[in-house]
């Protein structure tokens, strides 16, 4: 049978219109272990592999040969489930959507246990509590629990924050599934097997991802009208400032085509004047960066003020000379009495060209990173800050390239002193940000580790509000599981 089933490769492949090293680099995208020169060796019938690496060369080949539309396919050594969302897949999927119709946040975990029964598997969703510090799993009808992982310490964890599906040969076995809405990371999947076999077999893969996927905008969808999911990742009250901000911020995570936009705020339960937009588009990136002035409620009213300022101006079409014009009427008039005033970055960039236009209204500069080491700061298009009334504004501008990231941030990041005083400073943030260059990680786990230094080095407690937006460009497979 072995012996029958290379052969089998070996024809497949030669109908594929695949060099050796493109057939590797697929083979190897879906988990191989074997180096290029045992793939080109076992397909010319020279060496041996064993099934499991066999199974995933036939993969790639049949998913070379789907594109091609052809009839041949290669035989594997064991049955795999579909690749395409047919038979179970789909009836998973369309169980999971009509599960959550009409249903109350805390029904998600039984909608979620049907459609796996439909795939053979057992599956428990966790969510990341907003300090992303650990992944607390959702409670089933039994009231019983799993315990939580922290995403610094466990594989659970590493799941999350490489994004990438982690498999598990213990007892029971099981996949460790990133859980997404769009590119926002919400938590993880624990899918359970029977059959170790199975934590390898591409179809079970690649349907845990559509079923993570849709399962992520479930949880968002839920949260819109209830509080069930929601009190799982607020390990504690927020202020009612907090709850302000908020409510008013996009998600943390957002992403068109190759272009990411992170951003965090820190405290998560008390954050006062600072709050961050974003909108993206086919071809506009704008980003907005603000800290109120205070650190209460009335600095939080300025600030929603401000935010909601912006996205009249935005929504009507106007450019960064009008919204900043816009958000400084709109916070003198209704706070002018309590000189009240924004500090802020607006900002528009091309993503076609990379062009970057900006209006910096007394806030810390934006920072570009180019080829992992820090490019410039930008310190143009200044004025004074918003609430202050009319100002001579400039528009600064600078070209980026594809693989640059542009970094926002307020000054509770550069400014958080530790015990002796010392500022976490923009050195130790430009040092920071090359090793995560070099590290490779996804944007919003720079963010994640970023807020973390911070708090490191401020004896886990902030003075001041902190807040970071970070936009980049990056390969799109590396967001996604």
């Amino acid at each position: 049978m072995p012996a029958e089933q290379r052969r089998s490769l070996s024809t497949a492949f030669q109908h594929a219109r695949l060099s050796a090293d493109q057939l590797w680099l697929r083979y190897f995208a879906l988990g191989g272990e074997a180096g290029p020169l045992e793939v080109h060796a076992y397909v010319h019938g020279r060496t041996e592999l064993p099934a499991r690496q066999h199974d995933m060369l036939a993969h790639a080949v049949n998913e070379r040969l789907d594109e091609l539309a052809s009839t041949r396919r290669a035989s594997y050594s064991r049955m795999l489930r579909d690749t395409a969302p047919r038979g179970a897949a789909l009836a998973a999927l369309v169980g999971l959507l009509e599960g959550a119709e009409l249903a109350p946040p805390e029904r998600l975990t039984s909608a979620v246990a049907t459609a796996a029964r439909e795939l053979g598997v057992r599956i428990t969703v966790y969510l990341a509590d907003y300090e992303q510090q650990a992944l607390h799993p959702l409670p089933g009808k039994s009231g019983a629990q799993a315990p939580s992982a922290g995403i610094d310490s466990t594989l659970a964890g590493r799941a999350y924050q490489q994004v990438r599906t982690l498999p598990v040969e213990g007892d029971p076995p099981r996949l460790w599934v990133p859980l997404l809405d769009g590119v926002e990371r919400l938590g993880v999947l624990a899918v359970e097997v029977d059959d170790p076999e199975d934590l390898y077999d591409p179809g079970l893969r690649i349907q845990c991802r559509w079923l993570s996927l849709l399962t992520g905008h479930l949880v968002t969808l839920l949260n819109h009208y209830g509080d069930g999911l929601d009190l799982v990742r607020l390990r504690r009250p927020r202020s009612v400032a907090g709850e302000l901000i908020w409510s008013l911020l996009p998600p943390l995570t957002a992403g068109v085509d190759s272009f990411v936009v992170s951003g965090a705020l820190e405290p998560r339960y008390d954050v006062g004047g600072d709050a961050f937009d974003y909108s993206l588009s086919e071809t506009t990136a704008s980003l907005l960066i603000m800290d109120a002035v205070g650190h209460d409620l009335g600095s939080g009213l300025i600030a929603a003020t401000a935010l909601a300022a912006y996205r009249s101006s935005r929504h009507a079409g106007h450019g960064l000379y009008e919204q900043a014009r816009v958000i400084d009427e709109a916070v003198g008039q209704q706070f002018g009495h309590r000189n009240a005033f924004v500090t802020a970055v607006l900002a528009e960039l091309d993503l076609d060209t990379g062009r970057l236009r900006y209006v910096n209204a007394g806030h810390p500069p934006p920072l570009v990173m180019r080829g992992g080491k820090m490019g410039r700061t930008l310190s143009a298009g200044r004025r004074l800050p918003l609430g202050l009334g009319p100002a001579e504004l400039t528009v600064g501008e600078e070209t980026l390239q594809s693989q640059d990231w542009l970094l926002l941030h307020t000054d509770g990041i550069t400014e958080a002193r530790d015990r002796s005083g010392t500022f976490f400073g923009e050195d130790r943030l430009t040092d920071f940000l090359r090793r995560e260059a070099a590290a490779g990680h996804p944007p919003p786990e720079t963010v994640r580790r970023l807020v973390k230094a911070v708090l490191t080095h401020q004896g886990g407690e902030l003075q001041d509000d902190a807040t970071v937006l970070l936009a980049r460009w990056t390969r799109p497979e590396g967001m996604l599981p």
